[in-house]
């Protein structure tokens, strides 16, 4: 990272961590879908200037406001997904972050900051069946493509969703807040994959001007102020490569499968990671 990036980041997680988090969210929530052509610009200027923003890949040249650039499609073909059945892809784009295997039910936020399964799924009967599981940790930058896609041709059996704070989730957040993901609002995904019927999970975790996140599948947006059921039943069946949803803005998925998965040799932390590209090696 430079230190331009590091100063950058810095100065996110001093400005993002100090303001009323769930004020600033629920404002921004509304601000960035005022679509007014002076405020729809200015804004994404703002935003240019402290991001690597490339829209040359967007299905579309104008957007009608921030929230409608936040959330764009990309244009046809513009990724690739890998067609081979035995590897599992990375549902969005990403920096890679913490990876490996879990040291049975503990795994790594940050170095130096361990977390556990049980307090990010609070299921324990969950948390046995991904014992000694291989994870990934993807992070997805304010710039980044925000839509996330099938990892392989599966089924979405039952989404639960967890309430809770909107900590700015970048690397300097995650190595001084503990437990930082386990405190965010964020969603589980149960996730049976065709092939073989071994279900894999994905955690969409929210973050701070971000707490919103929408899945095709269920005809309500997971967000602050939501009051339905915890849990959602669902039989959601989607191709590899297909959309799921998306946020709002950028943040964080955790990816778990149980034993007999592998991390693909191409997958590093901090590389970068796209829509698609192979992420995990099926048993």
């Amino acid at each position: 990272m430079t230190a331009r990036m590091t100063a950058l980041e810095e100065f996110n997680f001093l400005v993002t961590n100090r303001i009323p988090r769930y004020s600033a969210t629920r404002f921004m929530g509304w601000f960035s879908k005022i679509e007014q052509p002076l405020v729809r610009d200015l804004s994404i200027g703002l935003w240019r200037l402290f991001a690597d923003l490339h829209l040359e890949e967007a299905s579309k040249e104008r957007f009608s406001s921030l929230h409608d650039c936040f959330v764009r499609q990309l244009k046809p073909g513009a990724r690739r997904v890998d067609p081979d059945p035995a590897v599992l892809v990375s549902p969005c784009d990403a920096i890679v972050g913490a990876s490996g295997r879990l040291q049975g039910v503990q795994l790594i936020q940050a170095k130096g900051f361990p977390y556990t399964l049980y307090d990010l799924l609070g299921d324990p009967d969950l948390v046995r069946e991904y014992r000694d599981a291989s994870y990934v940790t993807l992070r997805i930058t304010s710039s980044m493509y925000h839509r996330f896609h099938a990892p392989h041709d599966c089924r979405v059996e039952q989404v639960t969703y967890f309430s809770g704070d909107t900590w700015n989730v970048n690397p300097i957040a995650l190595k001084r807040v503990e437990k930082l993901f386990c405190k965010n609002e964020r969603a589980l995904l149960r996730v049976r994959l065709e092939q073989g019927g071994q279900e894999v999970l994905l955690v969409p975790v929210a973050a701070v001007l971000v707490a919103s996140i929408r899945l095709h599948f269920l005809n309500v947006l997971l967000h602050l102020g939501y009051e339905g059921p915890r849990v959602i039943p669902c039989a959601a069946r989607l191709a590899k490569g297909e959309e799921m949803g998306w946020f709002e803005h950028g943040s964080t998925i955790l990816v778990f499968a149980p034993r007999g998965f592998a991390l693909h040799e191409r997958v590093k932390e901090g590389s970068m990671i796209r829509v698609g590209e192979p992420l995990l090696r099926l048993p």
